[in-house]
């Protein structure tokens, strides 16, 4: 085991050491000077363990994702000037996502900011609303002892106490609100002085963990809203693996005036829940009256949980016809998503459910079933239309999802990867992750190589090329385990912008929606030393998928027809809406 070293610096030791009383014992530190009294702290401190990732975005979504996997704060350490603005696109992600990611920051001193002082800029609650807190500690007054003036010593003390409490309350936000928190920490020269005894024990406040919890009594107005209801709708967004109690779903699914909207990244499974949202919704946008039918799958309730919900057809359905009533249930936050959010249930979905589902009664309604007819009848013509198309996007995906082994730990990056995955059935062992709280391209590799340094299963990647290629860095840090493999779907572009609405047959199109290319993944399985397969039509698919899976850390690279993938999918919903 290493021996403790750490800065002499009193900041750095406070950091520390209030990071090991909570329990905040991963950090990934991006090289840099200003930062040195950090690093020397973290990287030679046995009970912490620091990565060092040289690329700040990637470094940041890595933490993220490692942070989501262990269910608990991750720190991310950088030098000042513009390395924490590289920051930001993950600590957004984490905002919106509930993942909580310790941002500390090295700076210089205040007297330095604006001056012409190098790699320097205004670095003070820099994240904005974006984070939970913005500690900004004090500069410590370079002396080799306290001040003897008793002035002098009551000012060292109060700024010793200052930064104690807002490291302290940085720390507390991120572990008790689940979310990013910022710590800008001003340091003076010299920066690379150790010791081994620590000169400073600063006093740990503790965070509050009671959850909040609630009555029947309470309740019991929502109750008899709900048993008088006919049509409720259940909506459940982005969804920890195994969060929501079997018992619960189990009693909405055998009620038959409760239907339950689930999507690819809400991982709760059950046979009589509408987990292929858009293939349910897209037939309704086209048929003969779709007036009448969006009318008559109108719910009267709205019981919604979770995160971010992807299907944009969704959304507009609710935002048009809107129930009367929508209740959120959830312990930080309730999003008005669909402009009609009268009640948030402050509390965990478990507690609300335990406390509400006793008091309710099975309403006689026809809407379960009229559903779940519709569902069934498209589940079965999926099939039917799989077996009719050509190589193609669509047909990738329908491959990737039929031969994916159980109990993967699968990360799906944004754009047309997770709308595409929105089509197929995953079978109950996989863990389903997606950056969807900002839904941005740039951290999706990162963020599955920071989980699967964690993770107790394989991880298996699916991909666009475009966000392949973006995050490439997330390779270059040395902590990638061999159980990860990547799948990535490349169709010489930007394939969404084909897909949405748009002008597709203009000239400027391919070069600035699209962003056309010839660009191979093989160079990156090369450079670092990745078993490479392609896949180029049917036969070469299956081939290349039975391989991959046959090896450790490999890379399967789809190419598929770029003018034919969105002809196919719009067909696809058209094929639904024939379906008798």
């Amino acid at each position: 085991m290493k021996k403790a070293k750490f800065s002499a610096i009193p900041m750095a030791q406070n950091i520390l050491q209030l990071c090991l009383t909570k329990n905040i014992k991963k950090v990934i530190i991006s090289p840099g000077s200003r930062n040195a009294p950090l690093t020397i702290s973290f990287a030679n401190h046995p009970e912490i363990e620091a990565y060092s990732v040289v690329d700040e975005r990637s470094a940041a979504f890595m933490a993220m994702g490692m942070a989501q996997k262990l269910d608990a704060p991750v720190a991310i350490c950088c030098t000042s000037g513009s390395a924490l603005l590289n920051y930001f696109p993950a600590v957004a992600e984490a905002f919106y996502s509930d993942i909580p990611l310790v941002v500390i920051s090295a700076d210089r001193p205040v007297e330095r900011i604006n001056i012409g002082d190098g790699q320097t800029i205004m670095q003070k609650n820099v994240y904005g609303d974006h984070v939970l807190y913005s500690a900004n500690l004090y500069s410590e007054i370079v002396l080799d002892k306290v001040p003897k003036e008793a002035k002098l010593q009551q000012k060292y003390r109060e700024a010793q106490q200052h930064n104690e409490r807002e490291i302290n309350l940085a720390l507390n936000a991120a572990i008790e609100k689940q979310g990013p928190v910022h710590i800008n920490v001003p340091f003076y020269e010299p920066l690379y002085e150790t010791t081994t005894e620590f000169s400073t024990h600063p006093v740990s406040i503790e965070p509050i963990l009671n959850a909040k919890t609630t009555t029947q009594q309470a309740l019991k107005p929502y109750v008899e809203i709900w048993n008088s209801a006919k049509r409720k709708l259940v909506l459940v967004g982005v969804n920890k693996p195994d969060a929501i109690e079997q018992q619960f779903l189990e009693k909405m699914a055998k009620d038959p005036s409760v239907l339950v909207f689930s999507e690819t990244t809400s991982n709760l499974h059950h046979p009589d829940f509408i987990s292929r949202i858009d293939r349910f919704i897209a037939p309704l946008e086209i048929a003969e009256n779709p007036k009448k039918a969006f009318q008559q799958l109108q719910p009267d309730i709205l019981l919604t949980f979770g995160g971010m919900v992807i299907s944009k057809k969704l959304k507009a359905f609710l935002r048009h016809y809107q129930p009367q009533h929508h209740w959120h249930v959830d312990p930080k936050k309730a999003l008005n998503t669909y402009f009609c959010l009268n009640k948030h249930f402050d509390i965990q979905p478990n507690e609300f459910f335990s406390k509400f589902f006793p008091q309710t009664d099975q309403t006689e309604s026809g809407y379960r079933d009229k559903w779940l007819k519709i569902k069934n009848k498209n589940d079965a013509g999926h099939k039917d239309y799989i077996q009719e198309i050509p190589f193609s996007d669509f047909y990738a995906f329908s491959e990737i999802f039929r031969s994916l082994p159980d109990q993967q730990l699968l990360h799906i990056s944004n754009s047309s990867a997770i709308r595409y995955a929105q089509l197929f059935p995953l079978k109950p062992g996989n863990e389903v992750f997606c950056n969807r709280g900002t839904s941005g391209i740039d951290g999706s590799t990162s963020t599955a190589v920071g989980a699967a340094k964690f993770s107790k299963k394989d991880t298996t990647l699916i991909t666009g090329e475009l966000a392949f290629f973006y995050d490439s860095n997330a390779f270059w840090n040395g902590v990638l385990p061999e159980t990860f493999r990547a799948i990535v779907i490349n169709n010489g572009g930007g394939g969404i912008f084909r897909i949405l609405p748009g002008a597709k047959n203009e000239d400027y199109f391919k070069h600035y929606f699209e962003t056309r290319h010839d660009r191979k993944a093989e160079r990156i399985a090369n450079e670092f030393d990745f078993h490479y397969f392609k896949a180029t039509d049917k036969d070469s698919l299956q081939k290349g998928l039975k391989n991959l899976y046959s090896k450790k850390q490999g890379i399967l690279e789809i190419f598929t027809p770029t003018e034919l993938n969105d002809e196919i999918l719009l067909k696809y919903f058209e094929f639904l809406k024939e379906l008798k």
